[in-house]
C-alpha cells in the first residue's frame, strides 16, 4: 500500500491558498512541462473566478517520493464556513497559510480554532515572503500569541514555520532563501504530519463530507474512508445521525483522486479520500458504510446561520419574461437540493405564500447562491438580510449575533470609520498603526449594523480601506440603529422610460435606471435626496406643438445612473422593498406595487 497523508490548506481569503495548491502540483510532477494549465487551477467555478475567491471545498493529491499527499483546498471566507469545519474531520494535519504582511486576520483565527479544537497540528506557511513589507518574524510570532489564545497545547504550540513565495513557486526554511522549489516543504508535510489511522480489520465505514452531482454518475459523496476496505460493486448503506437506515445500494462507481482529476478505482482503504457513486438519497454528514454496521460515525458540530433572507416567486409585471424557471415548485426543489450539499445554509417554508426563508453565515453565502440561480434561468423576488435573533434561556432577553470586524485603514480616514462604526453600535476593541501610514482597528459589531455598510465604509475610505468580518458571539441586544436617511423615486407608470422624464427627475435625486428602460408601477427608479418616498412618472414626453423654437432645442444629456450589483441591492433596501432578480437584470421594486396598499401597509405598520 502506498504510504498517504491527508492535508488541508487553511487561510484567510486572498492569502494564496489555491494558489500554493497549483505550485504543489506543478512542482511536485502531476502536471507535463508542456501542459497548459490555467492559472487557480482548483477554482474550477465560474464565481470563483470571476470574484477571485474559493466558494466550494475541492480536493486534489500529489506523489512525492512515493507518498501520496491528498490535499483539501477550503474557502478563505467566514460565509463559507460549513465547508471548513467538516473538510477539518478528513484531514490529519493543516497547512496555515498566513500573508507575511497582513499577519492573522479574522478569518485565520476562525478556521485555526476549529483545527485547534480537534487536536490538529498544523504547519504555519508564511506566505508572500516576497513583499516590500513582508515582517515574516512578527506574523509568526503573531500566530502563536494567537494559538496561545486558542488554548493551544504544548504539541500544537510547537509548530513549524516555512516561509514561501507561492506566487514564484519557493518555499524555504529561512524567509531570505529564495530557490525554485518546494522541497522543504513536501518534506515537513511527510515529517510533520500523521499517516492516516488505517484500521482495516472492520467493515467499511465512511462520513459523506462533500456532495456534488455529475451528470453521468449521478449524486457523487466524497470522504475519508475511517475503517475497512471498500471495492467497487460491493453493497452499502446509509446511516443518518441517529443511526437510522436511509437507503441501501451498491456503489456503482469508487473514484480516487490524482492531481485535478478523479480516477476510477477498484478499492480502497482505510485513510484515503475517495468519492462514492450509487445513492439517490445520502448526504452530507451521513454515514456510508457495509450493511452489518449499525451506529454511525460522529459528525462535527456545525455553527448555526446568523442571517436570513426570504426567496419568494416574481410576481411583478415582468414577471416570466427574461428567466424560465418561474415557479414556487421549481424554486423549493432547487433550494433543497442547495441545502442537502450546503450544512451552512437551512431552507424552511416561510408564511408568505410562495415564499421560503433562507437562512445562512452571511450577505456573501446568500448572494453567491441568488447570482448562481440566476445564471441558471431562476427569476425570484428576494427580501432584505436580517439577523436571526435568540433568546436566552435563563434570562429571557432577546440576544444578537455580534461580528470581530477587522479595518485596515489609512490614518486620515480613521476618524470617518469610528464615527460611523459608532452609530452602527460597534465597539471598538483594539487600535494600533499597521505600517505604511495604515491603522488596524478591531470592533466588536452587531450583524444587523453592518448589512450595507461596505459600500459606504469604501466611499468614507475613497476605495483605500479593507474590512474583513468573522461571526464572535450572541449578545443582549443593543437598541435601534438607524436605517437609510434617503427616500425612494417610485414610478408611477409602465412602459419605457423616456429620456426628457428621466432629465426632469435628475434634480430630484440619483437615477437608477437609463432611458428606454422597461418599468412598471410599483418599480423604483432612484434615490430621493430627501427622506420620503417619491410617486414619479418616467414616461412623460415633451410637449410638441406647431410652433418653432426661436434656437435649436436643447440638447438633453443624462447623467449616467448607478447601476447596482446583487450585493449593493440587497444591502440598499428597506423592510418594505424587494430586489427582482432575473437572468437579465436586477431591480429594485417596492413590496406592495399599488400606492394605495403601500399607504395602508405603512399606516398598519405605524400603529404596530
Amino acid at each position: 500500500m502506498t504510504e498517504l497523508r491527508n492535508i488541508a490548506i487553511i487561510a484567510h481569503v486572498d492569502h494564496g491558498k489555491t494558489t500554493l495548491v497549483d505550485q504543489l502540483l506543478r512542482l511536485s510532477g502531476t502536471f507535463r512541462s508542456n501542459q497548459k494549465v490555467e492559472e487557480r487551477a482548483m477554482d474550477s467555478n465560474d464565481l470563483e473566478r470571476e470574484r477571485g475567491i474559493t466558494i466550494l471545498a475541492k480536493c486534489t493529491s500529489v506523489d512525492w517520493k512515493g507518498t501520496r499527499i491528498n490535499i483539501v483546498d477550503t474557502p478563505g471566507h467566514a460565509d463559507f464556513g460549513g465547508e471548513v469545519e467538516r473538510i477539518l474531520s478528513m484531514v490529519d494535519g493543516v497547512l496555515l497559510l498566513v500573508d507575511a504582511a497582513e499577519g492573522p486576520m479574522p478569518q485565520t483565527k476562525f478556521v485555526t480554532s476549529k483545527a485547534l479544537q480537534i487536536g490538529l497540528k498544523p504547519i504555519l506557511v508564511i506566505n508572500k515572503v516576497d513583499k516590500n513589507d513582508a515582517r515574516s518574524y512578527e506574523v509568526q510570532d503573531e500566530v502563536f500569541d494567537l494559538f496561545s489564545v486558542l488554548d493551544a497545547d504544548d504539541e500544537q504550540l510547537d509548530f513549524p514555520t516555512i516561509f514561501a513565495s507561492a506566487k514564484n513557486g519557493w518555499a524555504a526554511n529561512e524567509p531570505n532563501t529564495v530557490c525554485d522549489h518546494m522541497d522543504d516543504l513536501f518534506n515537513l508535510i511527510i515529517e510533520h504530519v500523521p499517516a492516516p489511522r488505517s484500521d482495516t480489520s472492520g467493515g467499511f465505514s465512511m462520513l459523506a463530507t462533500m456532495l456534488d452531482a455529475d451528470p453521468f454518475l449521478g449524486r457523487v459523496l466524497t470522504g475519508r474512508i475511517e475503517t475497512g476496505t471498500v471495492k467497487l460493486n460491493a453493497p452499502l448503506r446509509a446511516l443518518n445521525s441517529n443511526g437510522e437506515i436511509i437507503e441501501q445500494g451498491r456503489i456503482t462507481k469508487l473514484l480516487s483522486f490524482r492531481g485535478l482529476d478523479r480516477v476510477p478505482v477498484e478499492q480502497a482503504h482505510a485513510g484515503d479520500l475517495i468519492a462514492i457513486a450509487g445513492l439517490s438519497a445520502a448526504t452530507v454528514a451521513d454515514t456510508l458504510c457495509d450493511p452489518s454496521i449499525t451506529e454511525p460515525l460522529s459528525a462535527q458540530p456545525i455553527d448555526p446561520p446568523t442571517l436570513a433572507m426570504t426567496f419568494a416567486i416574481n410576481n411583478s409585471p415582468l414577471a416570466g419574461t427574461e428567466g424560465s424557471k418561474v415557479t414556487s415548485r421549481v424554486i423549493r426543489d432547487r433550494l433543497m437540493r442547495e441545502s442537502e450539499g450546503n450544512v451552512a445554509i437551512k431552507i424552511t417554508e416561510s408564511a408568505e405564500n410562495d415564499a421560503f426563508e433562507v437562512a445562512g453565515r452571511g450577505e456573501l453565502q446568500l448572494g453567491v447562491l441568488i447570482e448562481q440561480m440566476r445564471r441558471e434561468g431562476f427569476e425570484l423576488t428576494i427580501s432584505r438580510p436580517r439577523v436571526l435573533y435568540r433568546t436566552d434561556s435563563e434570562t429571557g432577553e432577546r440576544m444578537e449575533p455580534i461580528e470581530e470586524t477587522v479595518i485596515d485603514v489609512d490614518e486620515e480616514y480613521s476618524g470617518t470609520v469610528v464615527e460611523s462604526m459608532g452609530i452602527r453600535k460597534a465597539e471598538m476593541i483594539d487600535m494600533r498603526p499597521g505600517g505604511g501610514g495604515k491603522v488596524r482597528i478591531t470592533f466588536l459589531a452587531p450583524s444587523r449594523g453592518l448589512i450595507g455598510y461596505h459600500g459606504q465604509f469604501l466611499t468614507e475610505t475613497r476605495g483605500t480601506g479593507v474590512m474583513n468580518r468573522v461571526f464572535h458571539s450572541y449578545v443582549p441586544y443593543k437598541g435601534s440603529i438607524e436605517g437609510r436617511r434617503t427616500g425612494v423615486l417610485i414610478s408611477n407608470a409602465a412602459g419605457k422610460t423616456v429620456p426628457y422624464a428621466l432629465w426632469n427627475l435628475e434634480e430630484r435625486g440619483a437615477l437608477f435606471v437609463g432611458a428606454g428602460v422597461k418599468t412598471y408601477v410599483g418599480m423604483i427608479i432612484g434615490e430621493n435626496s430627501r427622506p420620503s418616498d417619491l410617486d414619479v412618472n418616467p414616461l412623460k414626453a415633451k410637449q410638441l406643438t406647431n410652433i418653432r423654437a426661436s434656437g435649436t432645442d436643447e440638447n438633453i444629456r443624462l447623467t449616467p445612473f448607478r447601476k447596482m450589483s446583487l450585493e449593493q441591492a440587497l444591502a440598499y433596501i428597506a423592510d418594505d422593498e424587494l430586489v427582482e432578480i432575473t437572468p437579465r437584470n436586477i431591480r429594485l421594486r417596492k413590496r406592495y406595487m399599488d400606492p394605495h396598499e403601500r399607504k395602508r401597509a405603512s399606516r398598519a405598520a405605524s400603529a404596530a
